[in-house]
């Protein structure tokens, strides 16, 4: 049985209630959001051929000293970088390093900022100077698996909807879903009930309701879904090796649908790949 919470009575901890949050809550979410927004908007600027990643942690670290934030990763669970970032089949949590990028990689980086108590998480992908075309239509594939599912949310549909709208575009459009890692319940805590799978069927799953915050990140993969752990106990790669993308927004479902907190000010949602005609 699903229990729902009033966040404000909440305790500091995942119990496995489902916490629904006020206008004040989405108030400082907003703020969170938008920080790091602006943090993903100016790496599109930052991200080319021979920058090393941990350059890029450098610079998700200070950009949120200089903005009243703390990486939310820095430290967390015994991860000592402020991001990760994750290149061509690593399909998550990958860590900086010295190693620099390369013209046609892809790299997602993931930046979740603390201000004030709240969470703001979220994720693009950028390609590194010139990339295959088949790398280009993973991205875009994977960036409108995100909105698809983000368009499934509103009160009274199942969190199940969300992963079906993903599942049935990217399968449809011959990529794979990644089953092992899932979005979740976030805001005044990283991680959160409930989780929100990127696959499923649209009966399935939590009722959504009005006051939910979390997030919706897939993983799409160009070749087979399966995935594993390094030995540093964190970064998940592709078995096959195939390519892998992921898009992440913090998204907050209102009366009527939803407010997606982590859009980018500067209409950098998808750097580096045409707009949308939509």
């Amino acid at each position: 049985m699903v229990n729902y919470i009033e966040a404000s009575s909440a305790p500091s901890k995942n119990t496995g209630a489902i916490r629904l949050y006020g206008p004040e809550a989405f108030e400082g979410m907003r703020k969170a959001c938008q920080v790091t927004a602006r943090c993903l908007d100016e790496l599109a600027a930052f991200v080319r051929p021979g920058v090393a990643t941990d350059a890029i942690d450098r610079f998700v670290f200070e950009f949120g000293m200089d903005n009243g934030a703390i990486p939310a990763t820095l430290n967390y669970r015994g991860y000592t970088k402020s991001t990760c970032t994750s290149i061509n089949h690593v399909v998550c949590h990958g860590i900086p390093d010295a190693k620099p990028l390369r013209e046609g990689d892809i790299v997602n980086i993931d930046v979740t900022y603390v201000v004030e108590g709240w969470h703001g998480d979220s994720s693009r992908m950028y390609p590194v100077g010139t990339i295959k075309r088949a790398a280009e239509r993973l991205l875009e594939v994977t960036y409108e698996s995100l909105l698809r599912g983000i368009s499934a949310v509103r009160p009274g549909a199942r969190t199940g909807a969300i992963g079906e709208a993903i599942q049935t575009y990217a399968e449809a459009e011959r990529c794979s879903v990644v089953r092992d890692f899932c979005g979740h319940g976030v805001g005044a805590l990283f991680h959160d009930s409930p989780n929100i799978l990127h696959y499923g069927r649209a009966n399935e799953g939590p009722e959504l309701r009005e006051g939910m915050i979390f997030t919706i990140e897939p993983m799409i993969n160009l070749g087979r879904p399966h995935v594993k752990v390094l030995a540093d106990g964190w970064t998940a790669v592709t078995r096959d090796r195939s390519l892998s993308a992921q898009y992440e927004h913090t998204v907050g479902v209102t009366a009527d649908g939803c407010e997606i907190f982590t859009l980018s000010p500067g209409g950098l949602d998808r750097p580096g790949l045409p707009p949308l005609n939509r």
